[in-house]
């Protein structure tokens, strides 16, 4: 190998100085068919180059390829189950069982044919160690990875399952180094996508009152009322809240999995719905009083609420304690149809793409994944969508005057009766519009986050 290894080095440095500059490897290694997409590259680059002079040499070009080579031999080995030298498709799929991710055996097939190089729908070392020989992956979990429903795409919204770390993953800190990634591309994004959650919050809450307020009025009346910094109203809250949900909803959501699941048994799909779910509603008990916080900032006038204390002293002061949990019931309520539709939708997809589309690689791209995530998230949000409207407005029900206090159900009846099914939904078409930006901006920071953090050096 070691002499194959030399004549690869000499072909990728094309201008003969005996290193490799990032430009050459990947230039090189995507026009031998080597790699994809440029990042690949970029990750190979970055882990090989040992004394950061922002070259390869020789020596480093070819420690990288022995070392990854003994990764890739582990790898190889843990999906050979009955240990005769080749993998075949029902290896793949139980292999993936035992992450908890289920695949059909035709789908297996279809992962095999991408890196089947003979035909015999079987792979041996020599056809593992060439197709991964410069694909940064070095095992099934981070190949089939592509598809796991990241959290690290922030919509604005926290009623998601979270991520699914693995063993390595939790003993290396790269968790917690996701959740902080994470965690700051939601802050970014939540932020940037901010005056359009403003204005969704203000036609969920006045929208009846006018019956007329579009989004063109509700921006001039918002900036009208309080100026352009107005529009960010009720942001602070809404990014504070990140950090103590993320690390509840984490923390629980490995408690519910023990609770579900017999020790050393797969965590299924169903048993992940189920412990998201209760996770997420844990979180969400913990730190409702945000919420409602958040919806009163967003709602007020300018002067009510000098910030999130004075908010918070205020409530208290007039309304009591109870007041910190108004529309509780129907945001609890939200997460089995947002969290099931989202999963649901993102699994179907992923199937279809999966039987459809995959004929050279798994790996979908940036652009379908993306695709999926908004699309999932957005069926998640068109379902819990009323119930969300119901919590929303019972949080501000006592900032509007000569308004009646009203239970979960009498609200509903009322918004039914006055408005039709249309005023469930009232401030839809502003947090639809969020979703896209949200989506993008938050995958380019997370993924800028975790090379900075160091999440993606393997």
């Amino acid at each position: 190998m070691d002499a194959l290894y030399e004549e690869l080095f000499r072909y990728l440095d094309s201008n003969k100085d005996g290193t490799l500059d990032i430009l050459e490897l990947q230039e090189g290694l995507q026009r031998i068919g080597f790699i994809e997409f440029l990042e690949e590259g970029q990750k190979i680059f970055t882990t090989g180059d040992i004394n950061k002079d922002g070259k390869l040499d020789f020596e480093e070009f070819m420690k990288y390829l022995k070392d990854h080579e003994k990764k890739m031999k582990l790898a190889f080995k843990s999906l050979d189950k009955n240990n005769d030298g080749v993998i075949e498709a029902s290896e793949i799929v139980q292999s993936l069982q035992i992450l908890g991710l289920t695949i059909s055996e035709q789908q297996a097939e279809l992962i095999l044919q991408s890196i089947d190089a003979d035909g015999t729908m079987t792979i041996d070392w020599n056809e593992w160690r060439d197709y991964f020989l410069f694909n940064p992956v070095t095992d099934i979990e981070e190949i089939i990875r592509f598809w796991k429903h990241s959290t690290g795409i922030d919509i604005g919204d926290s009623l998601t399952i979270p991520d699914e770390f693995t063993e390595d993953e939790k003993k290396s800190g790269q968790w917690w180094r996701q959740l902080l990634a994470g965690g700051i591309a939601g802050a970014i994004s939540r932020t940037s996508t901010a005056p359009l959650d403003r204005l969704k919050v203000m036609m969920q809450v006045h929208g009846s009152k006018s019956g007329k307020m579009n989004i063109y009025d509700g921006f001039r009346q918002m900036v009208k009322e309080g100026g352009i910094r107005s529009l960010w109203r009720g942001n602070g809250t809404n990014v504070i809240k990140i950090a103590p949900e993320t690390a509840i909803k984490f923390w629980a959501y490995e408690q519910y999995k023990k609770l579900l699941t017999e020790e050393g048994q797969k965590v299924g799909t169903f048993e992940r719905f189920i412990s998201g779910s209760l996770a997420g509603a844990t979180a969400q008990t913990i730190i409702y009083p945000m919420e409602v916080m958040k919806t009163r900032l967003a709602v007020g006038k300018t002067g009510q609420y000098s910030g999130i204390f004075d908010c918070a002293k205020k409530i208290l002061k007039h309304e009591g304690m109870g007041a910190f949990y108004k529309g509780y019931i129907p945001n609890l309520l939200g997460i089995i149809p947002y969290a099931g539709i989202d999963l649901a939708v993102y699994e179907l997809l992923k199937s279809h793409w999966l039987d459809n589309y995959a004929k050279d690689s798994v790996n979908p791209g940036v652009v379908v994944l993306l695709g999926c995530g908004a699309l999932s998230s957005t069926c998640g949000q068109l379902a819990s969508y009323p119930l969300a409207l119901v919590r929303t407005r019972m949080q501000a029900q006592a900032m509007i005057e000569g308004n009646k206090q009203m239970n979960m159900v009498g609200l509903f009846r009322r918004i039914v009766s006055k408005e039709g099914i249309p005023g469930l939904y009232r401030g839809i078409t502003p947090n639809f519009m969020k979703v896209l930006p949200a989506v993008g901006i938050s995958y380019v920071v997370y993924e800028n986050m975790k090379q900075t953090l160091g999440v993606s050096q393997k």
